[in-house]
């Protein structure tokens, strides 16, 4: 990890922020996926999404690079125990959003949603040394009334949220801090997880209740494609993390979210109250007064003989 302060107002690149972006609109639309997937059961659902994305990443690295991936992970220090921890961290996350929503915790697993970015503006600023303007603070802090705004009327504390959001946050710091490529990172945490998927599915064979090759092909096919609609926005987001300020990261974060709200509500016909409008109100507006401000600051960064202020 390098000791070397970062500043969120340093350039930005372009394709690092392109690749973010794109990351988050793709998780934005997934509910609308995995909807029409909704009679196959949540824990086989993540099973064909970890072996699949394995067979699509593994397959165009071999396909590519042949084994010069693998012998370039090697040499990485500590490569081994830092894509164990995401791999872990990874699956929990999966594993727990699919079990609370079949379990009727849907607002409480879109909330950690809300709450994860954060958090990751908390790891940068704590744990990369990244420095925020007062702007960029004050649009964190109107980020975090929305939140808890939306936590008080949910009416308890949202330990399955919390669980969300630390869980992707610590595991984008992982891949963020560790020297790894997008895909060759993906497809060693795949190959982790792939032998518990494996187990899974031949017990739900063993048990006749496997949804795979059991019914409708275009079933079949949609869960074959999961695998690859899983490895792009990861692949996007590890891409990201590396190239961009970890807390810009953090703020970019809820363009997935509010994507879902988008798509819950206008095509699944999901309620919406007023009471949540005003806490999505306020994430908005911070997103909004992070992101100006960023990109006022790039702006000026770039004209000659200027020089910005970072905690101004």
């Amino acid at each position: 990890m390098s000791s070397t302060p970062m500043s969120s107002t340093m350039p930005i690149d372009r394709r690092g922020l392109a690749a973010a972006v794109g990351a988050y609109v793709m998780w934005g639309v997934f509910p609308l996926y995995w909807y029409l997937l909704r009679d196959v059961p949540s824990l086989q659902i993540i099973a064909h999404r970890v072996i699949w994305c394995g067979v699509f990443v593994v397959g165009y690295l071999l396909l590519s690079e042949r084994l010069a991936w693998w012998h370039k992970l090697r040499v990485v220090p500590r490569i081994a125990p830092m894509l164990l921890a995401s791999s872990v961290l990874i699956s929990v996350n999966w594993g727990l959003y699919i079990w609370a929503v079949t379990h009727g915790h849907v607002v409480e697993s879109s909330l950690g949603y809300f709450i994860n970015p954060l958090v990751s503006v908390l790891l940068g600023v704590l744990v990369l040394r990244e420095r925020l303007s007062r702007w960029q603070w004050l649009a964190v802090l109107i980020a975090a009334f929305g939140v808890l705004w939306l936590a008080v009327i949910h009416g308890r504390p949202p330990w399955i949220a919390l669980a969300l959001a630390f869980s992707f946050a610590f595991y984008g710091l992982i891949r963020k801090t560790t020297a790894v490529d997008a895909m060759p990172g993906l497809a060693v945490e795949s190959l982790v997880l792939l032998l518990p998927a494996v187990l899974w599915l031949l017990w739900a064979e063993h048990q006749t209740a496997a949804s795979f090759l059991h019914g409708r092909w275009q079933r079949d096919v949609m869960l074959v494609l999961g695998g690859l609609l899983t490895a792009l926005p990861l692949i996007g987001f590890t891409y990201a993390a590396r190239r961009i300020p970890y807390s810009l990261i953090g703020i970019l974060q809820y363009l997935s979210p509010s994507i879902q709200l988008i798509c819950g509500v206008a095509l699944l016909g999901e309620s919406f109250s007023q009471d949540q409008a005003v806490g999505f109100a306020c994430i908005w507006i911070a997103l909004l007064l992070y992101a100006g401000d960023g990109l006022l600051r790039a702006r000026r960064s770039t004209q000659p003989g200027s020089t910005i202020n970072s905690l101004e």
